[in-house]
């Protein structure tokens, strides 16, 4: 876990993706702070997306212990 990702240090928090492996579906976030931010496959798969592309703004969604647990396109729920 990244010192960004401390549990609510990421609640509303927005980043640009960096990395996505469509065959793994596991990707890295730039967050607004300059952190990089890995996320897993079921966050991914949580957003109920298709596909990401790089450079894309996401939302990221937290577990109370910090865990990136999905990412979503801001605005959409």
């Amino acid at each position: 876990m990244c010192p960004a990702a401390r549990p609510g240090n990421l609640r509303g928090m927005q980043g640009t993706v960096a990395t996505f492996d469509a065959q793994t579906r596991t990707g890295t976030l730039l967050l607004d702070d300059g952190a990089e931010l890995s996320f897993p496959a079921a966050a991914f798969e949580a957003s109920g997306l298709r596909l990401l592309r790089l450079g894309q703004r996401l939302t990221v969604s937290t577990s109370p212990d910090g865990a990136v647990t999905r990412v979503e396109l801001p605005g959409i729920k």
